[in-house]
């Protein structure tokens, strides 16, 4: 816990004099594109908000996000129908673009996708290191999942990854966004489609970012809690 609070606190020093970007990122997965049977009728005086109870289901879309610890925006969303492997690896490709020579830390959580051995491949690549990775679940830096956060957690790289600890979810900054985007975008909305949902998500993006980005003001250090 001291780690990811260590790397919060040292942020805006690595963004502003090493042109380090340092972003939370995680999923929201199984979003349900519901669309109500009738449509909401606003509030009146003296009458509350009435919404429709039935819907109809027109399938799931997963977020894929990053936010930026020093500016508050949430950049280089990926949406799409499904969380594997080969989305992470393409949502981190995507986010890399946005700024190619620039240094990376992503904090994030211990699923499986978020050390792969795609990621060290890929990461290996985009910081130009040609050491002999090994084979996976045989050797090496790819034999493992403990093996490939070592590598993936190496302060040497100009692209690099910080692990919350198991059960440790709210330290990660991004979900604290998500929780936002729940309440504002998703559980009053009604969807006629994935489409639907996934247009309406980027607009209230673009929105949060023009309007309510800002950093947390993040003040715990990762002591122990006391009770």
């Amino acid at each position: 816990m001291q780690v990811v609070c260590a790397c919060y606190e040292d942020a805006p020093q690595l963004y502003r004099y090493h042109n380090t970007h340092t972003l939370s990122t995680d999923e929201m997965t199984g979003i349900q594109a519901l669309e109500r049977c009738a449509a909401t009728k606003p509030m009146r005086p003296g009458q509350q908000e009435k919404r429709e109870f039935e819907y109809k289901r027109h399938g799931t879309v997963t977020l894929i996000g990053n936010f930026h610890v020093v500016t508050g925006e949430l950049i280089a969303p990926t949406l799409g129908p499904t969380r594997t492997e080969a989305d992470f690896l393409a949502h981190i490709e995507q986010t890399i673009q946005l700024d190619p020579e620039a240094g990376y830390v992503f904090v994030l959580d211990n699923l499986n996708i978020h050390c792969s051995a795609s990621l060290v491949e890929k990461v290996a690549e985009l910081c130009s290191l040609e050491a002999d990775l090994g084979k996976k679940g045989r050797s090496g830096v790819l034999k493992s999942q403990k093996t490939r956060q070592e590598f993936l957690s190496d302060l040497e790289h100009r692209i690099r990854f910080v692990y919350t600890p198991k059960h440790s979810s709210w330290l990660n900054q991004i979900e604290v966004v998500f929780g936002i985007v729940m309440r504002k975008v998703i559980r009053r909305g009604s969807f006629t489609s994935t489409k639907d949902l996934s247009t309406k998500l980027l607009a209230f993006i673009e929105y949060f970012n023009q309007v309510f980005a800002k950093p947390f003001q993040w003040t715990y250090t990762g002591r122990p809690l006391q009770v």
